[in-house]
């Protein structure tokens, strides 16, 4: 099943190859339709730009992450911010997501059947990072995926789904050897590798953050199990914005920020209604640059979520506003995890009265702050904090609304922390709206719990896909995550 996504596009993964180091990106400009050599630096570098690509072009994260998250609202495309699914864009995910795993897998195979390789090992352990980190994204946007049968190439085309739970349990074991096998003082990556270059120290604390954020993503499922995993990685997780993980884009093509208006004008999102209010309600500084001014000037303005273009009462579109400059750069990263993510989430954590080493109050702090020095805001911020105050009894909501804050653009995390938690803003009131119309009750919250499977899994993987669908209740968008509790 999942070979046959592959054989078309593996050629396309190895286009972006950097040989020595990031700083060779800005020198690659490949065709696109010749492929190179199989090498384990080229299907690296293949597997993380196809998937950046994807997570954050307009069409997965504009049109679902964006859209599930309530950052944005549809300019005319507006059924995808009324929840309903393109077909196609699902499609594509799902297979974008495989097919970097495809190209890990074969990466750690090379390797193993070479047996010549001293770098072999920190290698594969870098890829399977990047295989844990892909895996969780599948699973909390589908529920139960292909996973143990999944990347059996010519073996099996018809794999079965696992259970989710089980998926996570595996994802931490995994996760837990690949950081044992990281070793600094040995070879690595002399090529190939956007986000850390080689890194070994960096990839191992990568390795130790994505376990806090697999661990409190299931912190109502198995609360003891994810304490344990967190008060066991906290200390080695990132420390600040120079830890940051991202895929380094640059201002040529093809490799320019998938989502970038350097080329031409983006037209099909507006911020929306519910980011806007809540950051103008609040003073919060980073509003300008998440957007921008109404072409018609004036203060920044968000379109209520899932408005018509119909609508009679709609504005025209010059008197709404865009996401920011910024957002839209050539050269913005695709992020994988920050440092502010990892503070809302011990802060969290310390909640939760875990040990996580600091008090929940300083920890949230920290977090927002980290996200004002990542996009380079230092106007108002003790205002600014002082105005949005840490409360123990209301944790949820005042770290949920400032963790969701901090997220931005990264939309499929941001909705996967709208479902685990959701939480409304500080005050109690809902932040998030259902999709705007007269005559839908504007305090529901609806949004999707997760994205149907692929049309294609229906006729191609049949049995295996009726099978998955009876055990979470049904393939449809209100069938819940296993750690979606609320």
């Amino acid at each position: 099943m999942l070979k046959r996504f592959l054989i078309g596009t593996l050629p396309l993964l190895f286009i972006f190859v950097m040989m020595t180091g990031c700083k060779d990106l800005d020198e690659m400009n490949n065709d696109p339709t010749r492929p190179t050599t199989t090498e384990p630096p080229f299907l690296l570098t293949g597997a993380e730009k196809n998937a950046m690509d994807f997570l954050y072009s307009s069409l997965q994260n504009g049109y679902i992450g964006m859209h599930y998250a309530q950052y944005w609202s549809a300019n005319s495309r507006v059924n995808d911010s009324q929840y309903a699914i393109d077909e196609n864009n699902n499609t594509a995910f799902w297979n974008a997501l495989y097919n970097s795993l495809h190209s890990l897998d074969r990466l750690i195979y090379i390797n193993n059947s070479r047996g010549t390789n001293p770098a072999a090992k920190n290698q594969n352990a870098i890829a399977g990072i990047l295989k844990v980190w892909l895996y969780q994204i599948l699973t909390d946007s589908y529920v139960n995926v292909p996973f143990t049968e999944a990347l059996k190439e010519g073996e099996n085309i018809t794999p079965a789904y696992d259970d989710q739970s089980k998926i996570y349990a595996s994802l931490i074991d995994t996760l837990n050897a690949q950081i044992t096998a990281l070793d600094p003082a040995q070879p690595t990556f002399d090529g190939g590798d956007v986000i850390y270059n080689g890194d070994v120290a960096k990839w191992k604390t990568l390795g130790h953050s994505l376990m806090l954020r697999l661990a409190i993503r299931m912190a109502d499922a198995e609360p003891q199990r994810a304490r344990t995993v967190i008060e066991a990685n906290y200390a080695a997780a990132m420390k600040g914005n120079a830890d940051n993980a991202e895929f380094a884009y640059i201002n040529a093509a093809p490799n320019k920020f998938p989502l970038n208006d350097s080329e031409r004008e983006v037209l099909d999102f507006f911020v929306s209604t519910t980011l806007v209010d809540y950051m103008r309600s609040t003073n919060d500084p980073r509003l300008t640059v998440y957007a921008r001014p109404p072409q018609d000037g004036g203060e920044i303005k968000g379109l209520e979520y899932g408005r018509s273009a119909n609508d009679s009462t709609r504005l025209p579109q010059r008197k709404y506003s865009y996401p920011g400059t910024r957002i839209y750069s050539a050269t913005m990263p695709g992020i994988l995890m920050t440092y502010p993510e990892v503070a809302f989430i011990l802060a969290e954590a310390a909640a939760r009265n875990w040990n996580v080493g600091e008090a929940a109050p300083a920890l949230y702090e920290k977090g927002i702050r980290a996200s004002m020095e990542y996009w380079n805001v230092t106007d108002s911020v003790e205002e600014y904090i002082a105005s949005v105050p840490y409360n123990a009894g209301n944790w949820k909501n005042v770290i949920g609304t400032q963790k969701w804050l901090a997220l931005y653009p990264q939309g499929f995390q941001a909705w996967f922390e709208r479902l685990r938690l959701d939480f409304q803003k500080p005050s109690g009131d809902s932040l998030f709206i259902a999709p705007y119309s007269g005559s839908l009750d504007q305090n529901v919250a609806y949004v999707p719990a997760r994205l149907t499977y692929p049309l294609a899994e229906r006729s191609q993987n049949a049995a295996a896909y009726q099978k998955a669908a009876e055990a979470i209740g049904g393939d449809t968008k209100a069938s819940k995550n296993w750690w979606d509790k609320f």
